[in-house]
């Protein structure tokens, strides 16, 4: 593996701020953060939002839900099955009671209905919920153009409100299309939430009401941010780091519930909500369950929060269980195409909501483009793909696309339908498109080392400057330190699951620290050079800094690979 050490500006030291530690100015630089811009990055405020009704035909929107308000129309939302669409119709729904309509909400079944406005998915939403004057999409819609076709039809208007890119059919005929890709907006890395957040911010403005505060809804915006894994840049970093502030209060029964739930307290960050709330939402909607996430969400009830907590529990636990056995199944299959540069695996025992799940795991261990497809009794793959940096899915599934029933998505993340009979082709497709368009140095896995620190530097002094920084996440990654020329005071302790605790020195300076999967590890003698991110860490009152290593090697005793 290579360790390559970031390069920055030779200004970066005018970046400092007053007071803080030097080492600030030199990752701020790495971010893109010119002078003058530092302050508003280190402490966004929401009084720079921009105006909402910058983004095209948002004002089309307003305009129709006003027409839904004032008529006392039947109103329809019609969201997707992960915590992006199901945060999305919470908030649309919060802002929509308090204008006096009591919408019809439907997520359809990701196994059975698929994603977006699906046949089967609107049947059932217009047998469930009846016909709406007014049917509104979040987190989906800009590629249904046939669907939206056939609602105008039956005299169902349709106002979209997404983030996705747009279909080679181009526009659909709905009322208005609200969605910063579709027009090439500025603001095209917000997620579905964070666009439903800039049509409630319109409403608002166009028609103020007296004790709604906005603001409310932004613990449900940030969950959304974050588990869609969009970049935390701009609006969506202020709307991220305004709603973890709220999230600390854990005012909503619901989103309280789960935090107690899994022991996650004090002050939160991105990684807190990424990784132990947004899974367990995420896991109603794969186990075809996402109406009880939702209503997670929108419970104002505390015992009902609970019990609804400690059911997406359940489907978490089940969840876990399936990806288990289908990512020890998938690596029985690699043993025969190791040598191959992408994975492309499927089965017809395969759960198609969590391929995905098994898709990431496959793509970080071998640092290859991954495709996990779940194949149905009719021999109809649905598959779940995740990507390195270099490789676009998107390319990849235009370059295959003769192979596939559909496919679309985003650059490292992308769904595919197939049948079973075409996935070695596809296999053979990807191989060469891999091959033909990207270096060696594309597949070669690599740890990019933000700073070379010393254990004494690590100070709670530094870790308030650093914090500053967060919320971290696409676009805006967790800063990763190097430490050179590090001891072992005792031996690594074992801890549960392959987890090691280390007791690490650096000339007169000792730090804990936890290397989560060491044990899996053959660990060189000491010295080490060792990578690491760091965390604030709380334990009975007691604030210090956590160290968590991800790399270990042999001290060097020059510079090392990439400088």
């Amino acid at each position: 593996m290579q360790w390559i050490l970031r390069e920055v500006p030779e200004t970066w030291e005018n970046l400092v701020p007053e007071g803080m530690p030097r080492i600030l100015g030199r990752l701020l630089a790495q971010r893109g953060i010119k002078e003058g811009e530092v302050t508003r990055f280190l402490k966004p405020k929401l009084a720079e939002l921009t105006d909402p009704f910058e983004i095209s035909e948002i004002d089309l929107a307003v305009k129709r839900i006003f027409q839904a308000v004032d008529a006392g129309q039947q109103v329809s939302i019609y969201g997707d099955y992960d915590v992006d669409g199901v945060s999305s119709i919470a908030v649309l729904r919060i802002t929509l009671e308090a204008y006096g309509l009591r919408p019809f909400s439907f997520i359809p079944r990701r196994s059975s209905e698929g994603y977006g406005l699906s046949e089967g998915g609107v049947e059932r939403c217009l047998k469930e919920g009846g016909k709406p004057d007014l049917l509104i999409t979040v987190d989906c819609g800009t590629v249904s153009n046939e669907a939206i076709s056939a609602l105008k039809l039956q005299g169902v208007d349709t106002v979209v409100v997404d983030h996705h890119e747009m279909g080679p059919d181009g526009r659909p005929d709905c009322v208005a299309l609200v969605n910063p890709k579709a027009c090439d907006d500025p603001r095209k890395y917000l997620c579905a939430a964070g666009v439903v957040f800039k049509l409630a911010h319109a409403l608002l403005k166009t028609r103020p009401l007296e004790g709604f505060d906005l603001k409310s809804v932004l613990d449900l915006v940030a969950v959304a941010t974050i588990s869609d894994i969009v970049p935390l840049v701009e609006e969506n970093r202020l709307l991220v780091r305004h709603g973890l502030r709220l999230l600390e209060k854990a005012e909503r029964p619901g989103l309280r519930a789960l935090l107690k739930l899994t022991g996650t307290q004090g002050k939160l960050s991105s990684a807190d909500i990424g990784f132990r709330i947004g899974p367990r939402l995420n896991a109603a909607g794969r186990m075809d369950q996402a109406e009880q996430a939702l209503k997670t969400l929108m419970t104002t009830c505390d015992d009902e929060a609970t019990e609804l907590a400690d059911e997406l529990e359940q489907f978490n636990r089940g969840r876990q269980g399936l990806e288990q056995g289908i990512f020890a199944e998938a690596m029985a299959m690699l043993e025969e195409r190791s040598d191959e540069p992408v994975i492309v695996l499927g089965s017809r025992s395969w759960h198609a909501g969590v391929v995905g799940i098994v898709a990431s795991r496959l793509m970080r261990m071998y640092h290859k483009p991954v495709f996990v497809i779940s194949i149905d009794e009719q021999g109809i793959g649905k598959g779940s793909g995740r990507s390195i940096a270099g490789i676009s899915l998107v390319e990849a599934i235009e370059n295959g696309r003769e192979h596939l029933l559909a496919g679309g998505g985003h650059y490292m993340a992308a769904g595919l339908s197939i049948h079973e009979d075409a996935i070695p082709a596809f296999r053979e497709s990807f191989i060469k498109f891999v091959v033909e368009t990207c270096a060696d140095e594309d597949l070669s896995a690599k740890v990019h080392v933000d700073a070379e620190v010393d254990l004494g530097d690590l100070s709670l002094d530094f870790l308030e400057s650093y914090e500053l920084l967060q919320p971290f996440g696409s676009a805006n990654p967790q800063p990763v330190f190097m430490a050179r020329n590090v001891w072992l005071t005792e031996p690594p302790r074992r801890l549960k699951n392959n987890h090691l605790r280390l007791f690490l020195r650096q000339a007169y300076d000792e730090r804990d620290a936890i290397f989560f999967g060491g044990g899996a590890n053959d660990l060189p003698d000491p010295p080490w050079d060792v990578t690491f991110t760091v965390d604030r860490n709380v334990f009975r009152g007691r604030v210090n800094v956590q160290i968590s290593i991800q790399n270990v090697r042999p001290a060097a005793e020059g510079g090392h690979e990439g400088e």
